[in-house]
């Protein structure tokens, strides 16, 4: 028997406990399609008969419900005792933490680097605060545009290279002052002729024959 036909003659002998005490199962089967059926009365005509449950008494009738009974409480208890052995569920993965901003595309990170691009630009000028407003500038580029582990090792590699360079010493600043105005000397003047002397309208003449303008 085939577990069609089993599971058609549980349902049979089910309907038959519901049934008065005396009922009869019977199996039908037709010739030309070979469908089988159960009932507790009579095939039709040209049916294959054949009884599958005879009459009971209301004591096997009795005796069946009880057993039937005791089955489906073992059942139950089973399925019951399969769920506490049973292995609990796998717990499903915790969700991946979302990845951290890049820094190097934050606005912060685009100031920091427009203002190192303004001070490499305007270097070169002799400034005494050129090399220390550069460094700054540098600084705050690394500071906005990495992760703070970049941060802290491009930190300590600045410290480094610093502490092994040479100290800066700008070049010092010669202030020349301005040249003051002096007036010009007085024009030379020709000491005045003598007393004793002759004059025409052009020059003098002393006594010994010197020359003076008049």
């Amino acid at each position: 028997m085939n577990a069609k036909h089993s599971t058609l003659l549980l349902l049979a002998v089910a309907a038959c406990l519901a049934g008065p005490a005396t009922a009869q199962v019977m199996r039908c089967t037709d010739p030309a399609t070979g469908k089988i059926t159960y009932t507790d009365g009579e095939c039709r005509r040209g049916e294959a008969v054949r009884e599958v449950e005879a009459r009971k008494t209301p004591e096997e009738v009795e005796q069946e419900r009880e057993q039937a009974a005791e089955a489906l409480a073992r059942k139950h208890e089973r399925q019951q005792q399969e769920a506490l052995l049973r292995p609990p569920p796998a717990a499903a993965p915790a969700p991946r933490p979302a990845a951290p901003p890049d820094p190097a595309s934050s606005a912060a990170c685009q100031q920091a680097r427009q203002r190192l691009e303004k001070e490499l630009a305007a270097s070169g000028r002799g400034m005494y605060d050129e090399q220390a407003r550069l460094d700054a500038a540098r600084r705050q580029a690394d500071l906005a545009c990495l992760t703070p582990a970049e941060f802290a090792r491009a930190d300590s590699e600045r410290s480094r290279a610093q502490a092994a360079a040479p100290a800066y010493y700008p070049s010092p600043v010669v202030v020349v002052p301005a040249r003051q105005h002096r007036p010009p000397p007085p024009a030379h003047k020709p000491p005045p002729p003598p007393r004793d002397m002759q004059c025409n309208v052009f020059r003098c003449y002393d006594r010994q024959g010197n020359i003076y303008p008049r």
